[in-house]
């Protein structure tokens, strides 16, 4: 018995769905190989994400522990590569601690809720050529729409357990993630108008020059817009250890706090996965066809490495200076740049109805410019109002003046 696949079905186009439904249609029915082959490409999916995730809680302790001149991890095997397995183990072997007072239901459900995203966003990553668990139309929302499930499951997990720092952390998480996903949303409007879909594959097609420099704006807002809503360093208040203990998840303990590690770091790698789909041409590159796949995982290191430089290299932020930078900079870049991007394909759109390698170079160079002097200017704009409403510092009296007068 063997199963024939219409031309335009998904698994039809994907070869390795096929190759997998092929295989399971010779001995089961085509119902339980269409079937078969999903759960296959699912299963790899989610164990690539968790795979992924311990390779990048290694990489990252290496890379960071070389910005600060130290060594990183070197005791579980050959380069400390066995580091995040030893964590593991520590982490299963913990006692799973739930507070007494706790809401038992919504606490054991706020991790699950919160990995959920990580692994459902890479349905519609194109990882190759017509390699993607589904070819959404609308993939560009249903990315959106899926990542916003993160800012559910931060405030279940603050208020769920009845502590208030953990309460003060789910608030600035989700005080961070709502005032963030605004300029995110307005930045992949440009993107959608040059792809003119919201298709993951009809955008990375549509690439004939990176997203990146065809949209510098829109690429800047939308990294440092995922970074908050990663909490990420800079923007990682929700865990400021120095005001409120570890935030929303200072209660979890175990296996828990193992989900919640492995969802933050699966965020980073799905996040990157999107950007390099949106911005960086996906797979696209030399002999795509045979090797889309391995320009695809270079892209994703290149950009998770971008991820790991800016934690190394800048300080936390205050609350209000997150709420600042997301309303009076990245909401007015993102404007800036959706008006630029519809006046642009207005304008050199033919008749045609789409546009050309040449008018996409056009483009790149007036938006790289109109970006340099965008960014240069409201930041001026923005720190001169820092500096102008922040408080004078009190002036001390040097020892041996006389009490109550300063100097």
């Amino acid at each position: 018995m063997s199963c024939q696949l219409a031309a335009g079905n998904i698994l039809y186009e994907n070869p390795l769905l096929r190759w997998v439904y092929d295989i399971a249609g010779t001995v089961a029915p085509c119902w339980a190989a269409y079937l078969a082959a999903g759960l296959a490409f699912m299963l790899l999916l989610v164990n690539g994400v968790l795979i992924g995730t311990a390779i990048l809680t290694w990489a990252e302790r290496r890379i960071l522990a070389r910005f600060a001149n130290r060594i990183g991890p070197n005791r579980w095997g050959p380069f400390g590569l066995l580091q995040p397995l030893a964590d593991l183990i520590k982490l299963l072997t913990k006692e799973s601690l739930t507070p007494r007072s706790a809401d038992r239901i919504v606490f054991n459900l706020a991790p699950i809720l919160m990995l959920m995203p990580a692994l459902l966003v890479v349905a519609v990553v194109p990882f190759a050529r017509n390699i993607a668990l589904a070819d959404l139309s609308i993939g560009v929302l249903y990315v959106l729409a899926i990542s916003s499930l993160t800012i559910l499951a931060i405030f279940m997990a603050g208020w769920a357990s009845q502590n208030r720092f953990a309460l003060f952390g789910a608030a600035r998480g989700v005080a961070v993630l709502i005032s963030y996903e605004v300029p995110v949303v307005l930045s992949l409007l440009g993107v959608v108008m040059l792809a003119g879909s919201m298709s993951l594959n009809d955008i990375v097609a549509a690439q004939a020059v990176p997203f990146f420099l065809v949209q510098p704006l829109a690429f800047f807002v939308f990294f440092t817009g995922v970074s908050a809503e990663l909490n990420r360093t800079p923007f990682d208040v929700a865990e400021g250890e120095s005001e409120i203990v570890a935030g929303y998840h200072t209660e979890y303990s175990g296996i828990k706090f193992a989900i919640m590690q492995a969802a933050e770091f699966g965020g980073t790698i799905t996040a990157s996965a999107v950007i390099v789909s949106l911005f960086l041409a996906g797979w696209a590159g030399p002999l795509a066809g045979y090797l889309g796949w391995l320009w695809f995982l270079l892209k994703l290191g290149a950009v998770l490495f971008v991820f790991i430089w800016v934690r190394a290299t800048f300080p936390r932020l205050r609350t209000d200076q997150i709420m600042a930078f997301s309303w009076k900079f990245l909401l007015s870049l993102a404007l800036i740049n959706l008006v630029a991007t519809a006046l642009e394909v207005y304008f050199l759109r033919g008749d045609s109805r789409t546009l050309t390698t040449v008018d996409l170079w056009v483009m790149a160079g007036i938006n790289l410019a109109l970006a340099a002097v965008a960014i240069g200017a409201f930041g001026r704009l923005n720190r001169a109002q820092v500096q102008r409403v922040r408080p004078p510092l009190p002036v001390l009296a040097p020892a041996g003046a006389p009490a109550g007068k300063a100097v």
